[in-house]
């Protein structure tokens, strides 16, 4: 697996392994969870196309399905994916927020 695997999708897989970090999660849950921490409504088609990328890639799994629902959980190859993904991303913003001050004291 590259360091690209989940890129294509754009932080969507970011936000889907985040929320599974927490517990286990189907559909629904999922929708809700990273609409109340990141302020993002996913659809359920971008939803579970971005899970039909992820469970590909071996990031996440799917359990057996209780009352129709079927819930995902994440891998530990998910995790380090999103553990890279996450210092990544904020040695980016350190760096961004660094030279924005930087740019308004001049």
């Amino acid at each position: 697996m590259t360091r690209d695997s989940i890129r294509g999708s754009s932080d969507r897989g970011i936000l889907i392994l985040t929320s599974l970090m927490q517990a286990p999660k189907h559909g629904y849950a999922l929708i809700k969870d990273i609409e109340d921490f990141a302020g993002v409504r996913l659809g359920p088609g971008t939803l579970y196309g971005a899970l039909a990328k992820l469970e590909a890639a071996g990031l996440v799994e799917s359990l057996p399905a209780g009352d129709r629902r079927r819930p995902y959980r994440i891998t530990a190859a998910g995790q380090e994916q999103l553990r890279e993904r996450l210092t990544e991303a904020a040695r980016i913003a350190e760096v961004g927020l660094a030279r924005i001050a930087a740019a308004g004291a001049s």
